[in-house]
Order: C-alpha cells, then sequence, then structure tokens
C-alpha cells in the first residue's frame, strides 16, 4: 500500500514522502496512529492543502521536544533486579520498567518513545534510545543491578558480573602453579623412581 507520511517516521522517511509499506503496518501502525494517510488522489490534494499547517505544528512540537531532550539527555536510572552470579537476570527489563524508573526520575513518555528493541537480560549499564519527537532522539542510560551498592559499582566502571569468577580462576591458577613448583612435591617425584629401583 502506498501512504502518504504526515510526520517523520524512522528508517521509512520524511513528512511528506509517499511511501510503499506492507498492508498490516500501513493499517494497524500508519493509519491508525494518523502517521500516514493512504496514497489516492484526494489525499495528495488533501496533504498539500494541509503541508503549510503539518510543518508549523512539527515545527512547535520540535521545539518543545527539543528543551525536553535537553533535560533527559544522559541521565542514569537505576533498576534493581535479582540476577544469577553470572550477571544473568531471572526475568528482563521491559519497556514499562524503563518508563517507571523514568517517570520516578520525573520524566514522564509514553510506550512508542522508548526505543527498545528487545528486553534487557543482563546485569550492567545499558544505553536506551527515547525518541522525544520523530526527529528528536536522545540516549539515557539504565543501570541493571542486584543492589543500590552494585549499582554504583557498575556506575564507576567495574566489572561486577565477571569479577568474582576472574578472582575465584586468579586464586585456582595460583594454587595449581603453587602445587607444581613446590618443591617438596618434586622431591616426592624423584624418590618415587629410585625407590621402584631398589626394588628390583
Amino acid at each position: 500500500m502506498e501512504v502518504i507520511l504526515l510526520e517523520r517516521v524512522a528508517k521509512l522517511g520524511q513528512m511528506g514522502d509517499v511511501v510503499k509499506v506492507k498492508d498490516g503496518f500501513a493499517r494497524n501502525f500508519l493509519l491508525k496512529r494518523h502517521k500516514a494517510l493512504r496514497a489516492t488522489k484526494e489525499n495528495r490534494e488533501k496533504y498539500d492543502g494541509m503541508k503549510a499547517e503539518l510543518e508549523a505544528k512539527n515545527i512547535q512540537a520540535k521545539s518543545e521536544a527539543t528543551k525536553v531532550a535537553e533535560k533527559i539527555e544522559g541521565r542514569n536510572v537505576i533498576i534493581v533486579r535479582q540476577a544469577s552470579e553470572g550477571g544473568q537476570l531471572y526475568g528482563s527489563v521491559s519497556v514499562r520498567d524503563i518508563m517507571s524508573a523514568l517517570d520516578a526520575d520525573g520524566v514522564a513518555l509514553n510506550r512508542q518513545q522508548v526505543l527498545l528493541d528487545a528486553p534487557i537480560k543482563t546485569i550492567g549499564q545499558h544505553k536506551i534510545t527515547i525518541a522525544v519527537h520523530p526527529e528528536v532522539e536522545v540516549h539515557v542510560t539504565a543501570t541493571v543491578a542486584r543492589s543500590e551498592a552494585e549499582a554504583e559499582r557498575i556506575n564507576r566502571g567495574e566489572d561486577v558480573n565477571t569479577r568474582q569468577e576472574d578472582q575465584d580462576a586468579a586464586a585456582e591458577a595460583i594454587a595449581a602453579a603453587g602445587e607444581f613448583f613446590d618443591p617438596e612435591a618434586r622431591r616426592d617425584d624423584d624418590e618415587e623412581p629410585a625407590a621402584a629401583a631398589e626394588e628390583k
């Protein structure tokens, strides 16, 4: 289906572009949310008549969105979740969780503004894109941790997922090296062949 875009749509086109999209996407998203019109002769004429008004509204909305974007840009929200030692979450962090965390921080958004490709399933810092306006995007950081204290450590740059495992591996390596180079162990090894020779 061909549609005329009434606003910029990411990965599709700018306001006024005539684009061909799948029928379901057009009906269920673009037309339903008033982001586009069917590309008929009547609608093209209708768009030409309302183009100036749409552009004026878009400029005003964009300037308001830019002010909001300046307040949001670079924010860091902390989301506390249960997770395994390896940092894998028991469950996941979804768009709703990010919206709740931002809302508690004084930023009200709707679902469509939080651009999250897939739910977050690991401990750590995750960059989230927020589309305040179709032409204004900002980034916030979601720090997912097991506790507030761990979130502070993550924000300082510590790698809490592998830290304990690395320490355990290092301790095992040192113990193994100690056994390998232990002079007592070497003497025992030397005595065994000598004892075996005496028995013959």
